[in-house]
């Protein structure tokens, strides 16, 4: 693995997230944005393996933390399990241009309210939870899923900076 390929998926990331809280932000649906910090995550753990999802998770939930009202650590942990997980599977099916992307952003939005929901039963006043019968998940969830295979097809047109080569 090289550092390029950690730097630059966080570089994205990075972007992501004040793209989202600037400008998306003020066109929110029912609360909701969609994350697309947490999409680049995704992309970069599917492509490139575990390891260079549990840092680009890291350091973009960081830079999160710093942008975010949550307390400080919450977003690098989701982030950097969410990486880890996603990792895992490194390019298991071939990444087409709308299912795969899809799965892989609603099942990355659904494990962070998972996650979420159990931190919050431990520290719960501190942690931020989704309500479940509530629109701000749902939304986000379909927002997630909608946007996935636009970002997923936007970061391919930068392979050679996101995409480590296929090891034989």
């Amino acid at each position: 693995m090289t550092v390029k390929y950690v730097i630059w998926p966080v570089f994205f990331a990075t972007i992501a997230a004040l793209l989202q809280s600037v400008l998306l932000y003020r066109i929110k649906i029912y609360g909701a944005v969609p994350d697309i910090s947490l999409g680049v995550v995704v992309f970069s753990a599917y492509v490139n393996g575990t390891m260079n999802g549990q840092l680009t998770g890291f350091f973009s939930g960081l830079f999160y933390d710093f942008l975010s009202a949550s307390p400080m650590g919450l977003n690098i942990f989701i982030r950097t399990v969410i990486g880890a997980f996603f990792g895992g599977g490194r390019r298991t099916f071939y990444l087409d241009k709308a299912v795969l992307p899809m799965v892989l952003c609603a099942s990355a939005t659904a494990m962070k309210a998972g996650m979420l929901f159990v931190l919050h039963l431990f520290f719960s006043d501190t942690i931020p939870v989704y309500s479940l019968t509530g629109p701000v998940f749902w939304v986000e969830l379909l927002l997630n899923t909608i946007t996935a295979p636009f970002l997923f097809g936007f970061l391919k047109k930068f392979r050679p900076l996101l995409m480590a080569p296929e090891e034989d």
